[in-house]
């Protein structure tokens, strides 16, 4: 096919920022996606209802002038989260889930969860309500491999939570392997998973090619090719376990090229465009529409858009960096091509 419609879809796991950087990068999503999920790891995290508002208030006001978004917004959970917290985040009308960090895992994410023990009164509460839990699904301990990290917590961590509490609705975020595509695939309905964009696009010797490339660090790490099919497996089966969320990242350039770098891919900028690019090389583009646009929305219980996106198999040329107010952003696929774009979006 050289042109495919699809009704507008929505990315369930997505980082703004704050600021400058949110104000610039706002427009790239909101050009794409109708709703987004948006991640509470800021400095302070987002740990209240209150914080979560203010936040959301902020995002809108951001947005462009006559553009249409709305942000699902997420509470950070601690080893401090409050049963009562959650209460106030069933009765809220902007809320729409929890994050699971480990501590220390990724970007702003010291006060993560230390013991999933701190946390089973409110996770009993979030099952009862219908709340789901978004976990970013990786071990920290020193001596487990970072290539292993996510099949471990799957064994150490996610299988006694999915028996402990067996009507919380969880998401994976961001899986990385054929472990966890095939855990998600065989586990019960209440369990699914996000896939991005660079991991269908990406495996491992992306970070080495032509040197060091820190604009290729993510966390999770990109895997090796075997799960870089797997994951396209899963993502083009039309299972609805599996669906749309770019984790798209922006940092400052100075902040990934340094010895030191940040962890993170940004895709906003084209991301309907990479999974569509990646589901045509696997020969499924008439999956497309249900995993990113159908999927999501019916794990959250959220209505199905009304718009649609039209996308044209056409090559461009992604710029080499994004200039925002204090510095810029390197893109996924700088100074290289893309070969889908959006010829047109109704709402």
């Amino acid at each position: 096919m050289s042109a495919i419609s699809i009704t507008q879809p929505d990315d369930w796991h997505l980082h703004l920022r704050e600021g400058p950087m949110m104000e610039s990068v706002l427009r790239d999503t909101a050009q794409r996606f109708a709703r987004a999920i948006v991640m509470p790891n800021l400095k302070p995290s987002v740990v209240s209802v209150a914080h979560a508002t203010d936040y959301h208030a902020k995002i809108k006001a951001a947005l462009p002038s006559g553009m249409a978004f709305e942000p699902l917004m997420t509470l950070f959970l601690t080893d401090l989260t409050t049963v009562e917290e959650i209460e106030k985040a069933s009765k809220s009308s902007i809320v729409h889930a929890l994050k699971y960090y480990p501590a220390g895992a990724t970007t702003n994410s010291d006060n993560g969860v230390t013991d999933f023990k701190h946390v089973y009164a409110v996770l009993d509460v979030m099952q009862k309500q219908g709340i789901p839990l978004l976990m970013h699904g990786e071990v920290t301990d020193s001596d487990i491999d970072i290539f292993d990290r996510e099949a471990v917590f799957i064994e150490r961590h996610l299988i006694p939570i999915i028996q402990k509490f067996p009507e919380l609705k969880i998401v994976l975020e961001h899986i990385t392997t054929c472990d966890a595509a095939e855990f998600v695939a065989q586990a019960p309905a209440n369990v699914a998973a996000t896939i991005t964009p660079h991991h269908l696009l990406l495996n491992r010797n992306a970070i080495f090619a032509g040197g060091l490339n820190p604009h290729h660090y993510c966390l999770p790490i990109l895997k090796r090719e075997k799960h870089r099919n797997a994951l396209t497996v899963a993502a083009t089966s039309g299972d609805p376990k599996f669906f749309l969320g770019t984790d798209s990242a922006p940092h400052d350039r100075k902040s990934k090229e340094t010895a030191c770098g940040c962890a993170g891919i940004y895709s906003a900028h084209a991301a309907i465009e990479l999974y569509a690019e990646a589901f045509d090389n696997a020969g499924a583009l008439d999956r497309l529409e249900a995993f990113a646009s159908f999927y999501g929305a019916d794990f959250y219980g959220l209505p199905r858009n009304q718009g649609t996106v039209t996308l044209e198999k056409k090559s461009w040329e992604v710029p080499k960096e994004f200039q925002y107010q204090h510095g810029s952003v390197v893109p996924f696929r700088a100074g290289e091509t893309v070969s889908w774009r959006i010829s047109g979006t109704t709402q």
